[in-house]
């Protein structure tokens, strides 16, 4: 066993430099591609956490600070999952993960789908981790089961089931690529009946009528240009908007001509 760890440290260690993160690998959205020898798992909606080996990181690079007995069976190399407790809780989730307190840190799991920096396919590389759990088991580590696809309907009719427990979505990956850091993979896909995306808020629109001293509109940017959104707020986010420079998700139905997206609706900010 403890010839397995000093291999496992001299393994990963080279890309476990607290304070340096790398970017993260990020989904592309599944259009009819093919998928064929695939594998396929729900998508959870929580909060991405990157584990490098010694410290925590949301996507968006801040260090997360969990109690000592969250972290203590952490591997000494790099994982990528999701903190997750259950499907329909994301904003009680993001509070206790923006949290600095330790409270509601026992509910919650990294639920992994990935070992970065380990060689193989994607079943040899969560192999590493499975390997290192039978000796240093975690409450608070899971592996995400992998579903091997058989054609585009098997990938529908899970997506309906997920749906109908109230989950968010599919993921589809290439089982046979490596994980590829800072990039929107072809070979990792969401699958959704809603179509959603992130963009940066850029500036605050007053309101009118009703919403006269809240927010009207923001604009906001991303890989498809400037747009407004108007819709989707609650009074409460009118009155305290995400600020300008944050990230938040909206959902949308398709692009119009000029490449945007139509119907844009805010749904939340990224944490």
């Amino acid at each position: 066993m403890k010839k397995i760890f000093v291999t496992l440290l001299l393994l990963f260690s080279a890309q476990s430099a607290v304070g340096n993160p790398p970017d993260l690998m990020l989904l592309q959205s599944y259009d009819k591609q093919d998928v064929s020898g695939w594998v396929m798992s729900e998508k959870l909606d929580g909060v991405r956490g990157y584990w490098d080996g010694k410290q925590l990181y949301t996507r968006q690079n801040q260090i997360l600070t969990p109690p000592a007995y969250f972290l203590r069976d952490f591997p000494p190399f790099a994982i990528d999952g999701e903190l997750f407790s259950q499907r329909n809780q994301f904003d009680k989730i993001s509070a206790v993960v923006r949290s600095q307190k330790d409270k509601g840190w026992e509910n919650l799991s990294l639920h992994v789908f990935d070992v970065p920096n380990a060689s193989g396919n994607l079943f040899e590389r969560l192999t590493v981790l499975e390997n290192y759990l039978k000796d240093h088991p975690s409450p608070h580590i899971k592996i995400i089961p992998q579903i091997p696809v058989r054609n585009r309907q098997h990938v529908i009719d899970f997506l309906h089931e997920i749906e109908k427990l109230n989950g968010e979505g599919v993921v589809i990956r290439n089982p046979d690529a490596p994980y590829e850091f800072g990039k929107r993979s072809t070979q990792i896909l969401k699958f959704k009946t809603a179509q959603d995306e992130e963009c940066t808020v850029i500036e605050h629109h007053k309101g009118k009528g009703q919403f006269e001293n809240a927010l009207g509109s923001l604009t906001c940017e991303n890989h498809r240009g400037r747009f407004k959104i108007g819709s989707g707020f609650n009074l409460q986010e009118r009155i305290n908007p995400p600020p300008v420079g944050s990230v938040i998700t909206y959902k949308y139905r398709g692009l119009t001509n000029a490449g945007k997206p139509r119907f844009a609706t805010y749904w939340r900010e990224k944490k």
